[in-house]
């Protein structure tokens, strides 16, 4: 089995590529090693020294610091994975389901049309971008002209995550939806 691992825009995260599927649907953040118990391999990463987030994505996996160096981390992080997908364990435990959506979405009903395209434009043009990078970005709300986004995975926390929130995404919304004045991370 061989992993690929890529560099992300986050200096604390680095993104693995199995080379399969690693979730069927949705998307996984962990955060503490408490939640890692919902899947074996999270439990296994959190039990590296020095790791402190780990996020599953549909083809790759991605992996923070606290403190650490990559060199060292790095050999102990890919074995974790290898054996895990060489004993052919289950990603999640048995009853446990991937994070289809954060909680509840708000904004107003008569801006349904507006979210609507809103939703549209972060499903089609900015989470496979963003899930190049190792994360993810999800539609939180939209209340007087704001977009509430949430980052999820390698851009949680990343230093250039506020660039691509003004400078990428921000333009590109209120490129297409007038009505869209700024975008916010929640």
């Amino acid at each position: 089995m061989f992993i690929q691992t890529e560099a992300t825009p986050n200096p604390a995260t680095l993104k693995f590529l199995p080379g399969r599927t690693v979730l069927e649907t949705g998307t996984l953040d962990l955060r503490e090693p408490a939640d890692a118990a919902k899947s074996p391999l999270a439990e296994r990463l959190f039990g590296i020294p020095g790791v402190n987030g780990v996020f599953f994505g549909s083809d790759f996996i991605t992996v923070s610091k606290a403190d650490g160096e990559w060199q060292q981390l790095k050999p102990a992080i890919l074995g974790a994975i290898m054996e895990h997908f060489m004993s052919e364990a289950p990603l999640l435990r048995a009853g446990e389901t991937a994070q289809m959506s954060d909680d509840e979405e708000f904004f107003e009903p008569a801006h349904a049309d507006t979210v609507a395209t809103i939703k549209d434009l972060i499903e089609t043009r900015v989470r496979p971008a963003v899930a190049n990078d190792g994360g993810d970005i999800t539609f939180r709300g939209f209340k007087d002209g704001v977009v509430f986004l949430h980052m999820k995975g390698a851009c949680s926390g990343c230093p250039s995550s506020t660039a691509t929130l003004r400078h990428g995404i921000q333009n590109l919304l209120k490129h297409y939806v007038p009505d869209v004045v700024e975008v916010r991370p929640m």
